[in-house]
């Protein structure tokens, strides 16, 4: 099995601008993926519509991780996430994530906690995937 990590995915999802979000969620989320943020949960459509949404604001975004863990199908990490959105300012969000792969190596749900270390409170969301 060849596993996805956090990186490669939230890079794909929010700066390469070579795939579609579709694409980029068929790489690396399962068909049955979903996801807790901040106590919310999200099916995948969700998950793609907000993806979609924040690709409008974000101009360019970082992952910086600090801790990853796998075993089996298990995985955890803590990273935070680098936003410049397309007005300029920034933001930073801590993530503490825990997660699963479905037996393909892609994520099948992630539950994450978030921090806010920058920005403005309507920004609280452009640090996660929710």
């Amino acid at each position: 099995m060849t596993r996805t990590g956090i990186t490669a995915a939230l890079t794909d999802l929010l700066v390469n601008r070579d795939v579609t979000v579709q694409e980029a969620a068929d790489r690396h989320f399962a068909p049955e993926y979903r996801q807790r943020t901040d106590g919310e949960w999200a099916d995948r459509a969700g998950f793609i519509e907000h993806i979609t949404h924040l690709r409008t604001v974000i101009d360019d975004a970082r992952v910086e991780v600090h801790t990853e863990l796998y075993d089996g199908r298990s995985y955890a990490d803590r990273h935070t996430v680098h936003v410049t959105k397309k007005d300029g300012s920034t933001v930073r969000t801590e993530v503490y994530l825990f997660g699963e792969f479905a037996p393909d190596g892609r994520f099948s749900s992630i539950e994450e906690t978030t921090l806010m270390l920058e920005g403005a409170e309507s920004d609280r969301d452009l640090g996660s995937a929710r």
